[in-house]
């Protein structure tokens, strides 16, 4: 042998790209998910700071 496994049908290693990019795809969607979330939320309570001080200011 010369160091090289063999290899087998194609089929199979296509199909373990396409789960391994489907879980990149997967990932890249959760964490955007989450950026939008926080983001969303820090700026909900940056209006709600807003609010509050000028309610208190007469």
């Amino acid at each position: 042998m010369n160091g090289e496994e063999f290899s087998g049908p194609a089929g199979p290693k296509l199909v373990r790209l396409l789960y391994f990019v489907g879980a990149g795809f997967i990932c890249v969607v959760g964490i955007n998910k989450w950026r939008d979330f926080q983001r969303k939320s820090m700026l909900s309570q940056h209006d709600q700071k807003l609010h509050q001080q000028q309610q208190k200011q007469p």
